[in-house]
């Protein structure tokens, strides 16, 4: 799905700009990819509304695979991933409760960047695992359009796994405010936060739905329902 020229040359220098990012892509295995159903990335940065974009989503009848809830499940007390997790960093990423600590473990790798990819590379080959075992059953129940909800689809290289890639989207003031009033964080935190992430110019060339969520609930509904309708129109040509 790359599209040559300035897309890629522009996707390249930000990867350039973040130095010893590394990441592996979650490989689909070959066999689901010739089952008869759409399978369908969907991403977001911080604050866009992707989770509002999803919900809409599974209420018109697409399966929903949440990344961000596959990550927790991964590292969950007794898992493979907390445990390797522990071994690394110690008691204090441990909360009193025997979770994880979240916020102590974001506030180590958040700045390090060779650290952040230590987590990276025990917590997506978990997800991956998860999500394959989901998509089995999917694959089982005969669903139709099986949505990946995943923030770091671009970033983890994913973007050929899919058939079709929706990215919600939303301009970096509407995001900033939004962030600020939900998690109650200084203009300064919520920007970090914001820049961190790849910028959702260099992603919008590379996805086949944009919905552009700047507006009221209604606006937001209807974007989603024309994509919606255009899904429905390639997965009934996939069976």
């Amino acid at each position: 799905m790359w599209r040559q020229g300035a897309p890629r040359r522009a996707f390249d220098r930000w990867r350039q700009a973040v130095p010893g990012t590394s990441f592996k892509a979650q490989t689909v295995p070959d066999s689901f990819r010739e089952l008869p159903m759409l399978y369908v990335g969907l991403t977001g940065n911080i604050a866009s509304g992707k989770s509002e974009v999803a919900r809409l989503l599974a209420a018109r009848g697409a399966t929903i695979i949440d990344a961000d809830v596959l990550a927790r499940e991964a590292v969950r007390p007794g898992s493979f991933g907390f445990q390797r997790i522990v071994e690394r960093w110690g008691s204090q990423v441990v909360a009193e409760d025997g979770t994880l600590d979240r916020v102590a473990l974001r506030r180590i790798v958040f700045n390090d960047r060779s650290q952040l990819n230590e987590l990276n590379a025990i917590v997506h080959p978990e997800v991956a695992r998860l999500r394959d075992m989901l998509l089995s059953a999917s694959a089982e129940r005969g669903d139709a359009i099986v949505i990946y909800d995943i923030p770091l689809l671009f970033e983890t290289n994913a973007a050929d796994e899919f058939d079709a890639i929706i990215l919600v989207d939303a301009p970096k003031a509407v995001r900033l405010d939004r962030l600020m009033r939900a998690r109650g964080l200084d203009a300064t935190e919520a920007l970090n936060m914001i820049t961190a992430q790849m910028p959702s110019e260099l992603k919008r060339s590379r996805s086949d739905f944009v919905i552009d969520n700047d507006g009221t609930l209604a606006h937001l509904e209807g974007q989603t329902e024309a994509v919606w309708q255009s899904l429905q129109e390639r997965a009934s040509q996939t069976r």
